[in-house]
């Protein structure tokens, strides 16, 4: 079903072409982020390997051809060198301020990239691909970024690359000391369920909740199987509240850009029902657990000013309403201060909104610090 509105004859177009890449994760001067990342324990957590979707792919669809791609001005005007990465933002994602506060290295680069050494990889890389999912059709119709799936096939084969480089035990221990973030899922109902005919055509939205949630466990399980102990799985975000969402499914989008509940609410559900998925595939011996984004970032957009922020309903680039990834451009007016919008696009979050996520869900993933 599609959600209501007097122009939904339009939508399957903008969301197909605009939506590709749908966020997932979320004052202060980069230099002052930057300072306040101190572990309380500094190399404790060898590595940090990261799945999922744009919220964290760091490069790799650099390295693929799909348009789903932002390694061009402005993404990166506030990234060191004020390099265009390929991560859909201003400057650094939660998965970047992880690693430097885990005290690992400053970044996590992306696994495509041909230039990384081998000890590079050995601290940890990113498999994300934007656009991608859970379920496979949302990679396919996100014009062909790296499925979950396959990116758990490279995660196999950089395994067998460490066995040849520091061999079988050490690359055991490394897998069981390291840390493994998963944040996807957003992007198969925007984009997917609820952007295209195809799913909702088979799928009501709660068995369609279920059937990701299926391919979520098997992913997880996949990881399990490959070494992994210790896993961070991130829910969805309030989706109803992402400026572009808003656009392309409000009523009156232009004069009253306000979330829309009863898209957010099938998150809340999502997250739920992840929450109780988890007991399922938790196993002595193992750590697997839920890392709640959903309130950190319901909480900056109730009460920006409290975190710093001025701007909730829009990107900061372009008009802020529906410009993402090829549509956020050199050519695009960016606005004059990025630090005070919760968006950088009308998908993806700032630097500064990503750090506020991230100082809001540390003290859950110190639980990885614990044993220590």
């Amino acid at each position: 079903m599609w959600p209501s509105s007097p122009s939904s004859w339009f939508r399957p177009v903008f969301v197909q072409f605009l939506l590709h890449f749908l966020l997932l994760v979320f004052p202060d001067t980069a230099e002052t982020r930057n300072s306040a990342l101190q572990s309380p324990v500094n190399g404790s957590i060898p590595a940090v390997f990261v799945f999922g979707d744009s919220t964290v792919d760091s490069g790799n669809n650099n390295y693929i051809k799909t348009i789903s791609k932002s390694n061009f001005p402005p993404y990166g005007k506030d990234f060191p060198n004020h390099i265009p990465t390929g991560r859909f933002t201003n400057g650094k994602l939660v998965t970047d301020f992880l690693v430097s506060y885990m005290g690992i290295k400053d970044y996590v680069p992306p696994y495509l990239d041909p230039t990384l050494s081998l000890d590079e990889l050995k601290t940890g890389v990113c498999f994300a691909s934007a656009g991608t999912g859970f379920d496979p059709l949302t990679a396919q119709i996100s014009d062909g970024v790296i499925p979950i799936q396959k990116q758990l096939k490279y995660f196999k084969e950089y395994k067998s690359r460490m066995e040849l480089y520091i061999g079988k035990e050490r690359t055991k221990s490394l897998m069981s000391k390291a840390v493994f973030l998963i944040s996807a899922g957003t992007n198969d109902f925007i984009l997917n369920y609820y952007g295209l005919p195809i799913r909702s055509q088979t799928y009501t939205i709660s068995t369609y909740q279920d059937f990701i949630l299926q391919l979520a466990q098997q992913f997880i399980q996949g990881l399990l199987k490959l070494g992994a102990r210790k896993i961070a799985i991130v829910g969805l975000p309030p989706i109803g509240c992402v400026p572009a969402v808003i656009t392309l499914y409000s009523n009156n989008a232009l004069s009253h850009r306000v979330c829309i509940e009863r898209l957010s609410s099938i998150a809340r559900d999502y997250n739920r029902l992840l929450q109780n998925k988890l007991t399922n595939v938790q196993t002595h011996g193992t750590k697997i657990i839920y890392v709640d984004i959903y309130k950190p970032i319901e909480d900056i957009i109730k009460r920006p000013q409290q975190f710093g922020f001025e701007k909730v309903d829009c990107g900061c680039c372009g008009s802020g309403l529906l410009e993402a990834s090829v549509l956020c451009n050199s050519y695009s007016l960016v606005c004059s201060d990025d630090s005070k919008y919760v968006f950088w696009d009308a998908v993806h979050p700032t630097e500064a909104a990503y750090y506020t996520i991230f100082q809001a869900v540390r003290p859950v993933l110190n639980q990885f610090l614990k044993e220590y």
